[in-house]
Formats: C-alpha cells, sequence, structure tokens
C-alpha cells in the first residue's frame, strides 16, 4: 500500500458499511475512489485517493482501517480486476474476465453493498456470516 492506496479485508458487510460511513463523512480526504469486493469469506475494500495523504491523516486512515479488517494484498487476478477497474472497465465486463463479485466502484455507496447483501441473502435463503 502506497500513501494514495489502502487494501483492506473486512470479514462482514457490517464493518464494509462503517468504512463507507467513515469515508462519507471524511470531507477532509481526497477520495477518488472505492472498491468494494465480495468473496466467499469477507470483502476486500480498495480506497485511492486523489493525492497522498498527509502523515496525520494517513496514520487515522490506516487506524481506521485496521480497526476494521487487515491490510490486504491482492492475488494477482484480483490485482487485475481491481487494475481493470481502475482503467475504467466495466464492473460487468471485470466481473465475467476474473469471475470476482463487484459490488461497488466509484463513490462510496452505502445502498451498492446493501442491495447485494439482500439480494445474495434472498438468493440463499439465508444469511452468511461475512454478510451480516
Amino acid at each position: 500500500m502506497n500513501g494514495n492506496e489502502y487494501i483492506y479485508f473486512l470479514g462482514n458487510a457490517s464493518l464494509t458499511l462503517r468504512m463507507v460511513e467513515y469515508l462519507q463523512r471524511a470531507n477532509h480526504l481526497p477520495v477518488r475512489f472505492m472498491t468494494v469486493i465480495h468473496q466467499i469469506d469477507g470483502w476486500i475494500v480498495k480506497v485511492k485517493m486523489e493525492e497522498a495523504l498527509n502523515e496525520q491523516q494517513d496514520g487515522d486512515f490506516r487506524a481506521f482501517g485496521i480497526e476494521h479488517g487487515i491490510p490486504y494484498k491482492p492475488e494477482n487476478r484480483l490485482q487485475m480486476a481491481l487494475w481493470s477497474l481502475e482503467i475504467g472497465e466495466s464492473p460487468i465486463e471485470v466481473m465475467r474476465r476474473y469471475q470476482v463479485a463487484v459490488v461497488s466502484h466509484g463513490s462510496p455507496e452505502k445502498s451498492d453493498i446493501e442491495a447485494f447483501r439482500q439480494q445474495f441473502t434472498r438468493g440463499l435463503g439465508y444469511c452468511p456470516e461475512t454478510l451480516a
């Protein structure tokens, strides 16, 4: 992770929603985009800033991230999916090519995560721990 890109693994939807809420309230952070990918065992959240944060902002954001998840180094396939989204490929194309569930890409939106959670849970007929 460099000074303008942060990737975390979060255990469930509630933690992911907290990250979104934090970024929506943090007007002082120059968020360029947020990408949320759901995996069977949890959520991958990538936050890219317009520019590197100052030392205080970087430390505060890293502390928040570590409170809610763990810093994550994506494997190659996921790294390629994240990069493809960043250069403007459509989430549908990225999902098809890399077999990942892109829940959200762009400005942080709670509704994307909530809709995904409802749809997934409805399809299964129960709520797995990662969607709680």
